[in-house]
């Protein structure tokens, strides 16, 4: 547990900012186009462009970061809190991404407050949900089983792949 703890807290103390970088002026296009598209997209869920825009840029930049697919991030966020920022579950899992608050004492610095702050959630979410995936030897059924606490059982990662569908290059559908 010592090794994952550190090798967790690691992955969230890097505070380099979301700024992408490309090695193309393809790939560099490529973002921008994406960017448009799922600005528009998620428009009814996050009004205002800026903030629109940083979330976007953010999920991203913490997604490719931890190895992840960023229509996977968009899908379970969206399953998770629907794009709110300050959702609180019923068991006290927080912010877009539902990060339980005992994640900040296990590798971070034991503030759970921070889990409101858009950066840190989605840090926290996508190196958490990159460990799973790592325990899971990659299973994307059961790496979002053990994200819910629901490993095992189809409604949870059904619903996640349901929704990363219509975070799909070319999906016009948003729940």
């Amino acid at each position: 547990m010592d090794s994952v703890r550190t090798a967790l807290g690691s992955a969230i103390a890097n505070h380099a900012p979301p700024i992408p970088e490309f090695g193309s002026t393809e790939s560099k296009l490529a973002y921008l186009r994406w960017l448009g598209a799922m600005s528009e997209r998620l428009k009814r869920k996050i009004p205002e462009l800026q903030i629109r825009q940083e979330f976007l840029q953010t999920v991203w930049y913490e997604s490719r970061r931890a190895g992840l697919d960023v229509t996977l991030v968009m899908g379970l966020i969206q399953v998770e809190s629907n794009f709110r920022k300050f959702a609180v579950s019923s068991v006290g899992a927080r912010g877009y991404m539902q990060v339980m608050p005992f994640w900040t004492r296990v590798i971070g610095d034991g503030d759970p407050g921070k889990l409101f702050h858009m950066q840190t959630n989605l840090r926290f979410g996508c190196v958490i949900l990159r460990h799973y995936l790592d325990r899971e030897r990659g299973d994307p059924f059961l790496g979002l089983g053990r994200y819910n606490g629901s490993r095992g059982r189809a409604p949870y990662p059904e619903a996640v792949f349901a929704a990363q569908r219509s975070w799909l290059p070319g999906d016009r559908a948003v729940g």
